[in-house]
This record gives C-alpha cells, sequence and structure tokens, in this order.
C-alpha cells in the first residue's frame, strides 16, 4: 500500500503543528511495516491527538477523554490478531494515568504513543500534567505550584517493557515507530512537540529547544531489560488454559410448579438470620419444579451489621424484569429489613401474603396477615426465614412441601439437610 493516510480526510491541525509531522511518520511507519488494513487499528480519545482516528483508512475507535488504553486492551485481548496503535496527549495522559499505569503492569501488545505538547491545546491552552514550572499557560499560576511529570520514568517503575522518548519533529521518528509496532508486548513512545496554536503563542519552543530538553532527561531508547516478561495477552491464555474453573450448577426438574403461577417473593430480615440462603432455597424449588426464577440480594458490606433482604421472582414464563414493586408474597422477620423496604407496603392489596414474626412492626396494610412467635416455637433467629419457609409451603402458598423438600435435599449436603430438617418439621 503506498499510504494509509485518509485522502477524504486530510490532517487539519494548525500550521506547523507537531502533530501533522507525527501523523504522516505514522503513515511512514505502517507502510514499512506492510501491516494489513483490516487487522490495524488506531485507538484515539479527546483532544487534538484524538484526530488520528480519522486520518486513517484503517479500524478506528473513539472514545472519551483517557480512556483509550481501556479500549485499546479489550480489541487486543479480545482479538490477538489485530495491530493496536492509541494515540494519546499530555492532556489524556493526564486524566487516564491510572489506565496508564494498569497498561504499564499488565504489558499487553499495545503501541502507545503520546504526543506531548505540554498544554491542552484543543481546550485553550490550559496547564497539562508535563507542563513545565516556568512556562507560561491560560491557566495561570497552576503549573507553578506543580512539578511536570516524566511519564517515561512513570512507566518504567510501573512495569513498561519498552520506552521511547523522543522529538516528534525529528527524522527517526518512523523507523522508532517501526520499532515500536514490531515489539511484544507495550510500547510506551513519547513525542516532544510543538503546540503553534497556543504553547508557542506564549513560550520559547524549538525544534533546536526540544531537542535540549530531550538530552537533560533521562534517556529512554527502546526495551527496559529489568521489566521485560512474557506479553500479558500470551501469558494469560497460557494460564487460562491450565486453570479449572468449577462447574456451573445444572438444575433438572424433578417436580411440578404448575397451577401455582407468577411468584414474587420478598425476605425482609436482617444479617445473620440466613436470609440470602432461604432465598436460594425458593429458587430452587421453583426451578426444580420447571419455573423460571430471578433473585437480587440487599446486604451490608460489613458483618452481620444492617439489613439482609431478598427479592425472588418464579414465573412459568420467561422474566424480563427483575424487580419487584408488589410482591405475592412478604416474610417480615426484621425491622432492619422492614424499614429498608418500607415502601412496598404502600403498594399491597389484600392478595398479598404477609408472614411476620411476632416482634416485627409492620404498617397498616390490607393483606393477608399471618404473625408467628418463633421464641414460642423454640426456633433461633438464624432459623427464622428458614421457619417460614416451612410454613408458607405447608400451606401451599407460593410454593407446596414437594418443592421445598426437593430443593432443600439439592441444596444441602446430608449433615446440613438433616438439620435444617428439624426446623421444617417444628411447622409441618
Amino acid at each position: 500500500m503506498n499510504s494509509f493516510l485518509n485522502t477524504q480526510r486530510p490532517p487539519v491541525f494548525c500550521p506547523g503543528c507537531t502533530h501533522e509531522k507525527i501523523t504522516k511518520d505514522l503513515d511512514k511507519a505502517l507502510i514499512k511495516l506492510g501491516l494489513p488494513a483490516d487487522k490495524t487499528v488506531i485507538v484515539s480519545d479527546i483532544g487534538c491527538s484524538g484526530l488520528f482516528d480519522t486520518f486513517f483508512n484503517v479500524h478506528a475507535f473513539h472514545g472519551i477523554h483517557g480512556r483509550a488504553l481501556t479500549y485499546a486492551s479489550g480489541l487486543k485481548l479480545a482479538n490477538p490478531d489485530l495491530n493496536v496503535i492509541v494515540t494519546m496527549g499530555d492532556g489524556g495522559l493526564g486524566i487516564g494515568g491510572a489506565h496508564v499505569l494498569a497498561a504499564c503492569r499488565r504489558n499487553v501488545d499495545l503501541t502507545l504513543i503520546i504526543l506531548n505538547n505540554f498544554n491542552f491545546g484543543m481546550t485553550g491552552g490550559q496547564y497539562s500534567m508535563t507542563t513545565p514550572t516556568d512556562a507560561v499557560v491560560s491557566s495561570e499560576f497552576l503549573n507553578q505550584a506543580e512539578i511536570p511529570l516524566d511519564i517515561c520514568a512513570v512507566a518504567q517503575s510501573a512495569g513498561a517493557t519498552y520506552i521511547n522518548r523522543c522529538s516528534g519533529l525529528g527524522k527517526s521518528l518512523p523507523d522508532i515507530l517501526v520499532q515500536a509496532m514490531q515489539y511484544k508486548g507495550l510500547s510506551v513512545v513519547e513525542t516532544l512537540g510543538m503546540c503553534t496554536g497556543r504553547y508557542t503563542k506564549m513560550n520559547r519552543l524549538t525544534p533546536k529547544v526540544i531537542d535540549e530538553m530531550i538530552e537533560t532527561l533521562p534517556p529512554y531508547s527502546g526495551e527496559v531489560a529489568a521489566n521485560k516478561r512474557p506479553e500479558y495477552g500470551e501469558q494469560y491464555r497460557k494460564l487460562a488454559k491450565n486453570s479449572k474453573y468449577p462447574e456451573p450448577v445444572k438444575l433438572e426438574s424433578k417436580s411440578s410448579g404448575s397451577g401455582l403461577g407468577r411468584q414474587e417473593v420478598v425476605i425482609l430480615g436482617s444479617a445473620g438470620m440466613r436470609i440470602v440462603t432461604a432465598g436460594d432455597i425458593v429458587c430452587y424449588a421453583g426451578i426444580l419444579s420447571g419455573m423460571n426464577a430471578s433473585m437480587k440480594n440487599d446486604y451490608n458490606i460489613t458483618v452481620l451489621r444492617g439489613q439482609s433482604v431478598s427479592e425472588i421472582i418464579l414465573s412459568p414464563e420467561k422474566i424480563g424484569y427483575t424487580g419487584i414493586e408488589a410482591p405475592s408474597i412478604i416474610l417480615a422477620l426484621s425491622d432492619e429489613g422492614v424499614q429498608r423496604r418500607i415502601k412496598l407496603f404502600d403498594k399491597l392489596s389484600s392478595e398479598t401474603f404477609i408472614l411476620k414474626e411476632k416482634s416485627v412492626a409492620i404498617p397498616d396494610v390490607d393483606a393477608n396477615i399471618l404473625e408467628i412467635d418463633f421464641k414460642e416455637h423454640k426456633v433461633t433467629r438464624q432459623d427464622w426465614a428458614l421457619a417460614s419457609l416451612a410454613i408458607i409451603a405447608s400451606k401451599g402458598i407460593g410454593f407446596n412441601m414437594d418443592m421445598l423438600n426437593i430443593a432443600l435435599k439439592e441444596r444441602f449436603k446430608p449433615k446440613v439437610l438433616e438439620i435444617a430438617m428439624k426446623t421444617i418439621n417444628k411447622f409441618v
């Protein structure tokens, strides 16, 4: 191919902007490598560097500011045959700094070209994380309060295996880009250039000054031997190949839930009451009876503190929406759980069945309420949810005892099942 450049969309940078030369040098590098256009992707984000994806006849992905490396990593991992090139300005570098660190740590086979022109050129010449402290920028004194970031040093400390810092105006840039794109792993190329539309209007910056700047900075010109290691994608696939993942639980219908219709069950309890386990059992009962099931849980990140709520839907039809606004069954087992879903009680009808533990307060509602004193039955608080399932199953509310027994046998191992049945049998 004579050129990868898109003749229908030529570069539109400001006169003298280094970005235009880098665009043409990237084209030269692509031609030298002879990469297939349909196997090449340029990923960019916002800013002047974000225009690169429109200038080439290759695949392109344009995203939000600072996030280019995340998209690029996904593309490369999903399709290792792609040649993925990322263009990022010093603005995107600052906004997406955490993604740069992650890419360096992982060593995904990407080529990251950082177009450093020391300011946010597209938005008015504000300072960026690479702006020299003594520079004059439109954001007044802010750059004087910080020191500029040496991205090459940061990339090395983060584990990058290939780093090159060079002038975007240098004659050797096409060869540097070729070497970077041929490298197996993350290659970081920082190009220093001029923003003639903003930065150089207030700061003396010439090709010679850029060369002098590079001379004063630590040199980076290729592979970082201390960080050398396998490319992330290859290493990931190698490790994943030898990993053994647990087989998903497969449940086959063992009873019939026909005639019960759709059931929306909400279990309102607290941490330590095995609410989620009770929700599991309801799901097992439905699935083992040929029904569809969905389950959502709500509990705090703290251990044994706060509410624990489980919302379950059993339906003979496919479940498209898992939200519950007017449940058919509520198990009110703690004040914390009730308060967490207090608005549910505003929408109940006389057809709703509520099993309420005696000590729990609920709003006045028009519903079928059954109050149980579990303490009187000598049931410990952690077993109230299980006991509640036994009560509603024995009455054929929501599901039946046949469904519950099958669910318990499938969910619990023999020793646990034996203990659970002692609680169940108190209410059957």
